[in-house]
């Protein structure tokens, strides 16, 4: 199976070529100092058919050097796709500004098909942790943590970072991916895409029931995801934009200006079907 980049780059190609090639209207880069902390830790990509993807800026530098090297100025009116192909590249900052404009070709997608990704009320991803199950986390998401725990499910959270590892009140942090073999249900953030992990993080999951992709980057069409054993994908869409767009330059929340939801495999039309509902 060819990599995961590189799938979302031919996805790239043909979704940009369906929809006639959409151009960026701007980058919005967070405030250096927001004072929203988590809703500054990405980037927004927005295109000039209103659709607007996310990408996570926080991991090894890659803030830094986006903002030294695409200035928002230059990225506006380029085609979307020349920046998605940097998704495949080896690059960190072009690989998450590319996979900001594939989440973005993705939700401009949805939008013209007339398709809507199934709104949802938590950010578990249709996980649905029950009492005696053993519960994956890749990366910490410390607002989960009190979900899992309440349900009664036992919770293990694979960590790359050593001063998180060890035991604590209700979860054990790990550091080895082997240990997520005995979870019945793991839920990852969507950084291991983006620091290409997914497929080894993937393999470590065989034996899980249900396996979740999950957070505001996640706004990309699954199917590469399915493909690997992925079963539902919980990601963010903008539903205000102008709302959105104030929050976002004035380094405010904008939560409430976008709306979560998760795809699942059992009921997702598929990508072959979004293409062809686009006249």
């Amino acid at each position: 199976m060819a990599p995961v980049t590189d799938a979302y780059v031919m996805l790239a190609e043909r979704i940009a070529a369906k929809l006639g090639h959409p151009r960026v209207r701007a980058l919005h880069l967070p405030q250096p100092h927001g004072a929203a902390a988590k809703d500054a830790e990405f980037c927004a990509l927005e295109l000039e058919g209103g659709a607007i993807g996310f990408s996570f800026l926080r991991l090894d530098g890659i803030e830094a050097a986006l903002r030294a090297r695409f200035d928002p100025a230059a990225c506006a009116g380029m085609e979307a796709l020349l920046l998605a192909r940097g998704y495949a590249g080896t690059d960190p900052a072009a690989k998450a500004l590319g996979f900001a404009a594939i989440n973005a070709l993705s939700q401009q997608l949805f939008a013209r098909a007339g398709w809507a990704p199934p709104a949802a009320d938590d950010s578990l991803g249709a996980i649905e942790p029950a009492r005696g199950e053993h519960i994956g986390m890749i990366g910490l998401f410390r607002p989960l943590l009190e979900r899992v725990s309440a349900a009664g499910a036992r919770l293990t959270v694979l960590e790359l970072r050593p001063e998180l590892a060890g035991e604590h009140a209700n979860y054990r942090v790990t550091l080895d991916p082997a240990e997520l073999a005995s979870c019945d249900k793991i839920m990852s953030t969507c950084t291991v895409m983006l620091n290409d992990t997914l497929d080894a993080v993937l393999a470590a999951c065989g034996n899980a029931r249900h396996i979740a992709i999950i957070g505001p980057t996640a706004g990309c069409v699954p199917d590469p995801l399915f493909a690997r054993g992925v079963d539902s994908v919980g990601g963010r869409r903008v539903l205000d934009a102008p709302g959105f767009l104030e929050a976002f330059r004035q380094g405010r929340r904008w939560g409430a200006y976008a709306g979560k939801y998760v795809i699942a495999r059992k009921s997702y039309p598929g990508v072959e079907r979004l293409l062809q509902l686009i006249a």
